[in-house]
């Protein structure tokens, strides 16, 4: 994968990372979207010191059935654009299903990222405060990959950003920090988010907004890493804003286009 593939794919992670705290397996009351919520970001990346568009993400939620109860389902859709696709295409849609307690039941990940085409598929079967999950990675090659992973308090990206959106920061002190755990296909990786203080920040939709300042660490088995700075909503919203990467093979963001279906007046 090129440089710019891999810009692409942590923007999409740090983007669903916000206010990934305390989560664990009971439900817990949704009080910061609503169904019918649409946001919309550009992503860009540095090229030799210049900054430029490389293409677009959009997150929607939506209410549905799943298996038969009521259930939340959040999609994110995120491609290259026509000048990023000279050098690698990629097409990235994920879907979660979750309940009206933010509960998570089944999430998906179908990837065409240059000449691969793999499929995540990821299924939750609570007892008590465990959790056991089944994983499944399709390959290229149409080689299927099964694995069972067992823990309290590990969520896929899309029902984390659901259920964490609830959480009030209101009290956090600059360096407060909270672990949890995200799951994919095939893998299942500690985290831990750091507080930063309040700042502004300027969207690329012509508005200001009050922020919150979080940073976000990741596991994947070398010990804890910086993967992004993000800026959130400082409202009962909490929507991400602006999302910076700096990476040792560049620097990378992701700016907030537009909020529509929002459940409150964005206040901050």
């Amino acid at each position: 994968m090129n440089t710019q593939a891999k810009k692409l794919r942590l923007l999409l992670i740090a983007l669903l990372m916000t206010l990934s705290v305390g989560v664990h397996a009971q439900g817990m009351a949704n009080t910061a979207f609503k169904a019918g919520e649409f946001l919309s970001y550009n992503l860009y990346f540095n090229w030799k010191f210049v900054w430029i568009k490389a293409g677009n993400a959009s997150l929607s939620t939506t209410l549905t059935r799943f298996k038969g109860q009521n259930a939340y389902k959040a999609s994110l859709n995120a491609s290259t654009n026509s000048r990023a696709d000279k050098f690698y295409i990629i097409r990235d849609n994920l879907t979660a299903y979750c309940t009206g307690n933010l509960v998570p039941l089944f999430y998906s990940k179908t990837t065409h990222e240059g000449d691969r085409r793999n499929l995540d598929e990821v299924n939750y079967t609570f007892n008590g405060s465990r959790c056991t999950i089944k994983q499944r990675r399709r390959k290229t090659d149409g080689s299927n990959h099964y694995k069972t992973t067992v823990k309290s308090n590990a969520f896929d990206m899309l029902s984390v950003f659901l259920r964490a959106r609830s959480w009030d920061a209101a009290h956090w002190r600059t360096g407060y920090k909270v672990g949890f755990n995200i799951v994919d296909g095939n893998s299942c990786n500690p985290a831990y988010i750091q507080y930063g203080g309040k700042t502004n920040i300027s969207g690329d939709n012509g508005h200001k907004y009050r922020c919150l300042k979080l940073s976000y660490f990741e596991n994947e088995g070398k010990g804890y890493k910086r993967i992004a700075t993000f800026y959130v909503t400082d409202d009962k919203n909490h929507i991400p804003v602006l999302i910076d990467l700096n990476l040792k093979f560049g620097s990378a963001k992701a700016k907030i286009v537009s909020i529509r279906g929002n459940r409150y007046p964005v206040e901050a």
